[in-house]
């Protein structure tokens, strides 16, 4: 098993354990980090194709936000995707992350459970 999977075993265990009920993954957030900080030539090379790029996946609706940490180390986006295998996939395809200069982590995020305490039924129907 890679690190990956490892992780994604690790979360789903820590789903198992949870007093709230389960919610379905409804956005994906991808927070980026520079493997290395680019050089002066990568930047002219990469950066005005990271751009379109990234301009595609908002204009198909798969960025909902994005924002630039404000230590200048990565990119932040809020991604209209449910799995973390379509996330993943989705930044690897961008320039950076083909370059091999840009690693995301990904933390999926759904409704606010404890909000099915304010339910009259529990929220016995949360995540159906």
């Amino acid at each position: 098993m890679d690190h990956v999977q490892d992780q994604d075993k690790a979360n789903t265990e820590e789903m198992s354990k949870r007093i709230f009920p389960v919610v379905p993954t409804t956005k994906i957030l991808a927070i980026g980090q520079f493997t290395k900080p680019p050089t002066p030539e990568q930047m002219k090379e990469i950066f005005p194709k990271e751009v379109p790029a990234t301009l595609r996946l908002y204009l198909a609706g798969k960025i909902d936000q994005w924002w630039i940490r404000q230590t200048q180390t990565g990119p932040v986006f809020l991604l209209n995707v449910t799995s973390l295998k379509e996330a993943r996939a989705l930044m690897e395809k961008l320039p950076l992350g083909q370059a091999g200069l840009m690693k995301h982590e990904f933390i999926e995020l759904g409704p606010l459970t404890p909000l099915h305490l304010l339910l009259n039924d529990g929220g016995s129907t949360a995540g159906k």
